[in-house]
């Protein structure tokens, strides 16, 4: 008998979640043990509900599913997290990717390829839908160093016009270490302004996983 894969979808579209839920407990090996509407619900009771799998919608009001993921992992490291996204934006794959997402699918492919996402991140494998994968291209500037998936949500926070001490709340750290953080941002970035760094992450789709538009 094939072991149940416990699933939990987040996704602050009802109609999207009860969807997949509807698509997903017509398999025999899969439970989902809970829908919720956005990032902070889904740290609250990621760790009662113990999911294998978690679907994570990007863009949701509050908190969004790329700090929810990154929050999420730090305490449930075996956690399977797949975005859902209806972006095949180069930039917000791999940010998903870097931020410890174990795959990335766009929410108009077929129904069955949810479950075989389910599957492959379940067998300890990577996955990107086809329209994701195609997406994701090298890029040129390798000169550049690479911020780390931390570096990126506290990027996101600032861009959003939150202070030191609301991104040190915000993330359950201090304000020193946001500090640090900030300084390597910028570094990394050559950018010495707050309102450079809102812009990059304006141009470069950083700001997309907050709940702006869809």
């Amino acid at each position: 008998m094939t072991d149940t894969t416990r699933v939990l979808i987040v996704d602050d579209h009802p109609m999207v979640a009860e969807g997949i839920q509807s698509i997903l407990e017509s398999y025999d090996d899969i439970q989902v043990v809970g829908t919720l509407g956005n990032g902070q619900e889904a740290i609250d009771q990621a760790v009662q509900l113990r999911p294998d799998v978690i679907l994570m919608d990007l863009n949701m009001p509050g908190m969004g599913g790329l700090s929810a993921t990154e929050i999420i992992l730090e305490r449930l490291p075996q956690t399977r997290i797949l975005i859902l996204s209806m972006h095949d934006s180069p930039e917000y794959i791999s940010t998903a990717l870097s931020h410890g997402a174990k795959g990335y699918i766009l929410k108009d492919v077929p129904t069955d390829e949810i479950k075989q996402a389910i599957d492959a991140v379940m067998r300890g494998e990577r996955y990107l839908c086809t329209g994701a994968s195609g997406s994701l291209e090298p890029k040129g500037d390798s000169t550049r160093e690479a911020l780390t998936g931390r570096e990126q949500t506290i990027l996101l926070e600032l861009a959003q016009g939150k202070s030191n001490k609301e991104v040190a709340q915000t993330l359950g750290i201090s304000v020193r270490t946001v500090e640090t953080h900030r300084k390597n941002i910028k570094r990394k970035l050559g950018i010495s302004s707050t309102a450079g760094l809102t812009r990059y992450a304006l141009e470069h789709g950083v700001l997309q996983g907050t709940g702006v538009g869809y």
